[in-house]
């Protein structure tokens, strides 16, 4: 759908171009944004890259182990059907840590692991699971520390201080996570008084 959205408002504006008389600037227009779009597609490639090597170096050192260990039972509190020591927990945490860091390109597969982590312990497999849907609400709520691509896009733009937004960004991101695991377990007592069995 958003494809045809897109190249409707491609078509709509070539068009008024030729009405308008105005061909020229459409151009332009053109050129310009392909030039930028490049400009930024490397940047962000490049900031990218650094934090996936960062997240790898982080994983073969151990690191994104202790993580897991230390986090372990904060998460086994949250998700509380999943059994001990299985790997759907590694899964939800190396997702949340890329997300942390801002790496949202590299939370996606891992976001998608941790699904089919979780898949293996439904016995429904046509509808979500309480852990399945907690672990979205919370990877929606996006909680981050470092919000690469925004700093990315901040510094492409011109800003003086592309940083500057960190406080804002933890603030909201921490009101949005505890936001959304709250009204997880509301609407989760609702529905259990509407379904005791």
């Amino acid at each position: 759908m958003l494809n045809y959205i897109w190249v409707g408002m491609i078509l709509v504006g070539v068009l008024w171009g030729l009405v308008t008389g105005r061909m020229e600037q459409v151009t332009e227009a053109v050129i310009s944004s392909s030039e930028e779009g490049v400009k930024l597609t490397i940047l962000l490639a490049g900031v990218m890259c650094l934090w996936s090597g960062l997240m790898k170096i982080a994983q073969k050192s151990g690191l994104v182990n202790a993580i897991t260990k230390a986090s372990r039972d904060i998460f086994k509190g949250l998700f509380t059907d999943i059994p001990e020591n299985h790997p759907a927990i590694g899964a939800i945490v190396l997702s949340f840590a890329a997300n942390f860091l801002g790496l949202g390109n590299a939370a996606t597969p891992l976001g998608i692991k941790a699904m089919e982590s979780l898949q293996t312990l439904n016995d429904k497999k046509d509808t979500a699971t309480d852990d399945m849907i907690l672990f979205m609400v919370i990877n929606a709520s996006c909680l981050q520390l470092i919000p690469t691509n925004v700093i990315a896009l901040r510094d492409a733009a011109g800003s003086k201080d592309a940083a500057g937004i960190l406080p804002h960004v933890w603030i909201s991101s921490l009101i949005s996570t505890v936001a959304a695991i709250l009204f997880y377990f509301i609407f989760k007592s609702f529905e259990k008084r509407r379904d005791p069995a």
